[in-house]
């Protein structure tokens, strides 16, 4: 099987980064780092975003819920995010009204009063100011949403963007600054010099092919896999994450026929509910659940989606049922291993990220979050200059705009891909039956399919439908349908046999199974 954007790699290139990880943290290291003018190589076992990138809730925030545990200094910084994010992902990043439902008076003064605090923190990068709105502008607003008791709500607001695009969007932005990037490539081992690490032995997982890089310093940006690479160093190391799973269920977006997403302040466990218009559908999660263990694939437990439904029933006029589940996916958050005896509490667990020297020429960087993806990058390529002994170079990607990033005027789906969307079209006119829609519900077209093959490194029938179309987090019937067409197409993209395509059919539609709640 050939790969289409292997890039031929001299194997005596002394990097100064190698990268280990193509996920929000990874790509951004590898962008912060290349952009500098350092020599920079990521690697990443799948496709980029494949793991906890791709399965967020979604939003680009400061985080409200951080504000009521009191860190105000956490917030600020992912506020300031916020906005910079907004600034350089403008056909991405979308500022999205947030409603929260008060059934009680004293609700209403305490979360008016908090997200005015969470508007005065952003400063500049406000995306709009918190308000009062009555039950009946309320019902207006979100004719979804239970009227029994209501009193009124509060709007404020916060930003929307789809994970995976940004994922592959960013490390477009890594290559053209002089990146170097390989998905599918495993790391199998570290190379040492003593106590040493030195760079990284790889497996291509469509090859076959072995490869040793060597570097300046290896950074380890795998998330919930961070102990599989510490161990490869010492195994006698103890854990530094434990895996905390997120499950979202999609449901159709008449349940609560809105623009406007609802935030659910406090569940029946304390935490945050969601529920995001997304993609023409509503997204709704997340828990956190602690498991102890990590995988590519994580599946929803029966209670998650339990919990799920039945908080989401108690703010929905038309409560959800299971049979109105059109996908459901998890996540896993890499937080940071408890050290005290009590397991199983993910609520004390801290949110921020960590950056550690694990061990002399590999830096660990696991935790935070999407928003502050682009903070965490900067800190870690400081922190690799200053342990690989680099030349200084200051860092630029605060007014860095990445690939794609264009107002769009118009707002169809094509809009999500900012300034490569006037190619898609062109391709289309090449070809005018590449502007077949893959499926009547939904507005994706083969030429989509091609673009991706040719220009965002998708090498898969799951990398189209699942991360690069995002249909099987939307509607994992749907993409089972889609299947065997993208893999048609894929196919003469990437010179591959019918057994090929037969084989991609099979595995994907095995995967998809796995988002279809039963």
């Amino acid at each position: 099987m050939k790969r289409l954007h292997q890039p031929l790699i001299a194997e005596n290139i002394n990097w100064d980064l190698i990268i280990i990880g193509g996920g929000a943290t990874g790509l951004g290291t590898a962008l912060d780092a290349a952009s500098r003018g350092y020599k920079t190589l990521l690697v990443e076992q799948a496709d980029y975003a494949k793991g906890t990138s791709s399965r967020s809730t979604k939003l680009v925030h400061g985080g409200v819920r951080y504000l009521a545990q009191g860190d105000i200094g956490l917030v600020r910084h992912a506020l300031k995010e916020r906005g910079l994010l907004q600034q350089n992902a403008k056909h991405l990043v979308h500022k999205e009204a947030f409603l929260i439902p008060c059934y009680n008076w004293f609700s209403i003064i305490k979360y008016l009063t908090g997200l005015t605090l969470y508007d005065w923190l952003a400063g500049k990068y406000s995306f709009g100011k918190s308000s009062y709105f009555s039950k009946k502008e309320t019902l207006a607003m979100m004719p979804g949403i239970k009227a029994k008791g209501l009193k009124g709500s509060i709007r404020y607001y916060d930003g929307k963007f789809d994970d995976a695009r940004l994922a592959i969007n960013i490390a477009q932005t890594a290559i053209e600054k002089g990146a170097t990037l390989l998905n599918y490539t495993k790391v199998t081992g570290l190379l040492k010099n003593g106590e040493t690490v030195t760079g990284i032995e790889t497996k291509d997982t469509i090859t076959g092919l072995k490869s040793q890089f060597t570097g300046k310093i290896v950074i380890n940006a795998t998330g919930v896999f961070v102990d599989d690479i510490l161990l490869m160093n010492n195994p006698n190391t103890k854990k530094l994450v434990r895996p905390s799973q997120g499950v979202h269920v999609v449901l159709e977006k008449s349940f609560l026929n809105s623009e406007s997403a609802l935030m659910i302040p406090k569940t029946s466990d304390g935490r945050v509910l969601f529920a995001v218009p997304w993609h023409e559908h509503l997204l709704v999660g997340t828990t956190d659940t602690p498991l102890n263990e990590h995988s590519l694939e994580p599946h929803a437990l029966k209670e998650e989606v339990d919990f799920i439904m039945g908080t989401a029933a108690g703010y929905f006029n038309r409560k959800p049922q299971e049979k109105d589940i059109l996908s459901v996916f998890s996540g896993l958050r890499p937080l940071a291993a408890p050290t005290n005896g009590d397991g199983n509490s993910t609520k004390e667990i801290s949110r921020d990220h960590k950056l550690i020297v694990s061990a002399k020429g590999l830096i660990t960087i696991t935790g935070g979050k999407w928003t502050t993806y682009r903070r965490m990058a900067q800190e870690t390529v400081d922190l690799a200059i200053k342990q690989a002994g680099l030349e200084p170079k200051v860092c630029i990607t605060e007014n860095l705009s990445i690939h794609g990033s264009q107002l769009m005027k118009e707002d169809d789906h094509l809009s999500i891909y900012g300034s490569d969307r006037d190619k898609i079209e062109a391709l289309i006119k090449q070809n005018p039956s590449l502007g077949q829609q893959l499926h009547p519900s939904f507005p994706f077209v083969e030429a989509e399919v091609i673009w991706s093959a040719r220009n965002e490194m998708a090498e898969t029938v799951e990398d189209i439908l699942s991360r690069r179309l995002r249909v099987l987090f939307i509607d994992a019937q749907a993409a089972k349908s889609m299947a065997p067409r993208v893999a048609s197409l894929l196919s003469k993209e990437l010179s591959a046999d019918e057994r090929w395509e037969v084989e991609q059919i099979e595995t994907f539609n095995k995967l998809a199974d796995g988002y279809l709640y039963h």
